[in-house]
């Protein structure tokens, strides 16, 4: 029973970020480009992305007669369920996570890179020319950018020499790794904007080229299933981000510090001594996820900036932007910086012992 506890307390917040993140998303394209964006539905137009879906949970379903439909409703399935699964090894907070797995930064790679096939096999069993070019555009296109986010990972786990994201977040209570390794932060989040299918990178459900790429014979719920696992991957890789570069869940302060240090200024309650370590320990939980929060939201308007700033590119621009530049730079790091790490001899305890 406490396992699926634990599920529901980590799936169904990251469900119902998904219609937050949209609001956000319109709102804020609505500012920089002087307009109101949703005002009417709900307070400030909070509840427009909940009357968008029940909006399409009431419409009618029209499946393509020649397509695959068994394929066709699995496609969107397994694309959503594997954009949920990454939130498994998150670490919300020190020991704050479903799964503390010792190779959590693998299980990530794995799992992003298996959302692929949802959207592969969404596009051919369509038997749309549209459908089936999006889900080409897509595979080749999220198959590319997964080789330059797992080399930045690569000089990542080269710091800490761990592959556990909770390692990954303790290393950098010194300095956070955005810091020395800005160029590659730079090169990763690229890479995170064109692996999530965000625009200028979304050629795979370019609207002036292919309708709505591979999500062109999909309506009414099953509709749902992409739009939630677009906005979740959003998140994830958000939130992936902030742990591997922006220091995760850690603050510039000691909070266990500062709950003794407002224990000794005189505010001893009768609750707070009696119950200090449970108060502690919710306290800090708290914080932990909030600073992650505000760390993963700040990466979050990042990615609406970039969309509301640049245009569209081609196809094959975009191919080639990855295999003859950022590729290249990438690799010039993988070589430099191991030689510096090296050179200074602050490799990670755990490569000595290897």
């Amino acid at each position: 029973m406490v396992p699926i506890l634990e599920v529901v307390l980590v799936v169904v917040p990251a469900l119902l970020v998904v219609p937050f993140t949209t609001i956000a998303e319109r709102k804020t394209m609505a500012s920089m480009q002087r307009r109101l964006g949703p005002n009417i539905v709900g307070y400030y137009g909070l509840l427009q992305a909940f009357a968008d879906a029940l909006k399409l949970l009431l419409k009618e379903y029209v499946a393509p007669t020649q397509a695959n439909l068994i394929l066709f409703f699995l496609g969107p399935i397994i694309t959503l369920i594997f954009s949920l699964l990454g939130y498994a090894v998150i670490p919300y907070g020190p020991g704050l996570s479903i799964g503390d797995l010792n190779l959590g930064i693998l299980y990530m790679l794995a799992v992003s890179s298996l959302a692929t096939y949802g959207i592969l096999l969404a596009g051919w069993s369509a038997n749309s020319k549209y459908a089936f070019l999006g889900s080409l555009r897509s595979t080749a296109q999220l198959i590319s950018y997964e080789l330059i986010l797992s080399s930045a990972i690569l000089l990542v786990v080269l710091l800490t020499g761990s592959l556990n994201l909770t390692i990954n977040v303790e290393a950098q209570k010194i300095v956070y790794f955005v810091l020395p390794l800005l160029p590659i932060f730079i090169i990763f989040f690229i890479g995170c904007i064109a692996e999530t299918n965000r625009a200028p990178f979304d050629l795979a459900e370019a609207e002036s080229e292919l309708v709505s790429g591979f999500m062109t014979e999909h309506s009414a719920a099953i509709f749902v299933f992409f739009f939630l696992a677009e906005y979740a991957s959003i998140v994830l890789i958000c939130i992936f981000s902030s742990i591997l570069f922006l220091g995760g869940y850690l603050t510039f302060f000691s909070i266990s510090y500062l709950i003794n240090t407002v224990y000794l200024l005189g505010f001893e309650l009768n609750f707070i001594e009696t119950n200090i370590n449970i108060f502690t320990i919710l306290f800090e939980g708290l914080i932990y996820s909030l600073v992650l929060g505000l760390k993963s939201s700040l990466l979050i308007f990042v990615f609406i900036w970039v969309r509301a700033s640049f245009p569209r590119i081609r196809f094959d621009q975009l191919m080639s932007y990855c295999w003859t530049i950022l590729l290249p730079i990438v690799i010039g790091f993988i070589v430099l910086i191991p030689c510096i790490v090296y050179s200074f001899s602050i490799l990670p305890t755990n490569f000595y012992l290897i």
